[in-house]
């Protein structure tokens, strides 16, 4: 094993090599069978031993940080946005190379990663944060109820908005008071390498936050591991249903509580008074002109494709696309003849499929491509029913002139969020985040995500 000073290296190849980070201290072995290459850089890849080491490491950290003030924990917070912030342009250019995501995208990740920890520093010194006394039938009694760190959390992070979806995972779980391991993904390392070296140069103390990347073949082998150890009292994952379900089957043998927020496929009502101004490029009165509308704008894009994180997610999105044409779609593609055949393994350009039915694939997949699907109706009623039929419920948007006939409606729909007049993608800070169904269960975000991650004890005191 080799042990580096805690950044990243580059060969003379100019290839990057991404350490592990365990207790504060870089972990790389050049051996070939312990490294695995990504998009401009190979890392270290994790064995079970390495886990144990990073689970020891938390476990032994969580003794002295889970006795640490809320005020010195807000400090450490808030020079760690303060380093986020002056680093911005750094991690932007890596986020873009990693996903290959628009500069808008990049710098998005870093303003609300600046929010999350900013805001969960300013809460965790707050009443609500601390605990209550409730009253008690005792007539000298004291009823005290604290909020207690539970332990070890296991974050598992997401590759397609890597920086706050990294920060995310461990910023609730360490203001806290509980320790972290970042078990990040194989798609952006240098991101969320990136995290978890921030927090050594912020000063959190080693073993608060342990930085764990494997194999994709090892995932099984790592997260079995990693979940069922004693030390972890709780998991959060961010990512798709299908791996979500296999994490809440492992915990759930394990008696272990989880976080999960998974797939979606996030719906956009268009009402008849929809505000035409407001609409941008989605949201337009009336069907027939929203889709004629709709149809002018993808055609008429500069940007007419989208780099997909593989081909494996490319070849996807095409195939769905492919499937709608085949049962009956139509479909329009913001790319010329030309550009079609000039497109790259990994570049699916940007598509409207129009006429868009529930036999189809696409209807009811999550795609994570740039496809639009459109779907006619001739009632709200019958917009709701799609909607929550959906096996997902991630998040919904209305898009109408009327607030409170907005604000009805959203009661009837069966998603995490419901935004008006907005797009189906908005975070902030300061609202809780999360979905229904199979889109997942818990909230990450403000009070409601750090309440995930600490347990209650109730403490009576009698004379």
């Amino acid at each position: 094993m080799t042990y580096t000073k805690p950044h990243p290296m580059k060969t003379p190849d100019d290839v990057t090599n991404i350490p592990l980070i365990i207790h504060g201290t870089d972990v790389f072995d050049e051996t070939e069978s312990r490294t695995y290459t990504s998009i401009g850089c190979r890392f270290h890849a994790a064995d079970l031993s390495d886990c144990q080491e990073a689970l020891q490491s938390s476990g032994k950290a969580f003794q002295s940080w889970s006795r640490t003030s809320p005020l010195e924990r807000r400090r450490l917070l808030l020079h760690l946005a303060q380093l986020l912030r002056q680093r911005e342009k750094e991690i932007q250019d890596i986020i873009q190379t990693e996903i290959h995501c628009s500069e808008v995208w990049a710098t998005q990740n870093v303003r609300d990663s600046i929010s999350l920890i900013e805001t969960s520093a300013s809460l965790i010194t707050s009443r609500s944060m601390s605990g209550s006394i409730p009253h008690t039938e005792g007539e000298r009694s004291f009823g005290f109820v604290f909020n207690r760190p539970m332990g070890v959390i296991l974050g598992i992070a997401p590759w397609n908005a890597p920086l706050v979806l990294g920060f995310r995972a461990v910023v609730a779980p360490i203001a806290m008071g509980n320790t972290a391991i970042l078990k990040g993904s194989e798609l952006s390392p240098r991101t969320h390498h990136f995290i978890a070296q921030l927090f050594v140069e912020a000063g959190f103390p080693p073993g608060v936050v342990n930085f764990i990347l494997h194999r994709p073949e090892d995932a099984a082998d790592v997260v079995n591991a990693l979940v069922t150890h004693p030390a972890v009292r709780k998991v959060n994952f961010t990512g798709s249903t299908a791996v979500g379900r296999i994490i809440a089957e492992t915990a759930g043998r394990a008696l272990k509580p989880v976080l999960l927020e998974l797939g979606g496929k996030n719906c956009s009502i268009v009402l008849k008074d929809a505000d035409v101004e407001k609409a941008a490029e989605a949201i337009l009165q009336g069907r027939s002109a929203f889709k004629e509308t709709l149809r002018n704008k993808v055609k008429n894009l500069r940007a007419t494709s989208h780099k997909a994180i593989s081909t494996r997610g490319a070849a996807k999105s095409l195939s769905l696309m492919e499937e709608a044409r085949e049962k009956g779609a139509k479909v329009v593609s913001a790319a010329t003849e030309t550009q079609t055949n000039g497109r790259g393994p990994q570049d699916v350009p940007v598509t409207l499929i129009e006429d868009l039915e529930t036999s189809m694939d696409f209807f009811s997949a999550e795609s994570f491509g740039p496809l639009i699907g459109v779907v006619a109706v001739s009632t709200v009623d019958e917009a709701v029913k799609i909607v929550n039929e959906n096996e997902y419920g991630l998040s919904c948007a209305i898009w109408t002139g009327n607030h409170h006939q907005a604000l009805e409606l959203a009661q009837r729909i069966d998603t995490g969020a419901v935004h008006v007049n907005a797009s189906t993608v908005h975070d902030e800070a300061t609202l809780p985040h999360g979905g229904s169904k199979t889109s997942g269960f818990g909230r990450f975000g403000a009070e409601w995500g750090l309440e995930e991650f600490v347990k209650t004890q109730t403490v009576i005191l009698n004379p």
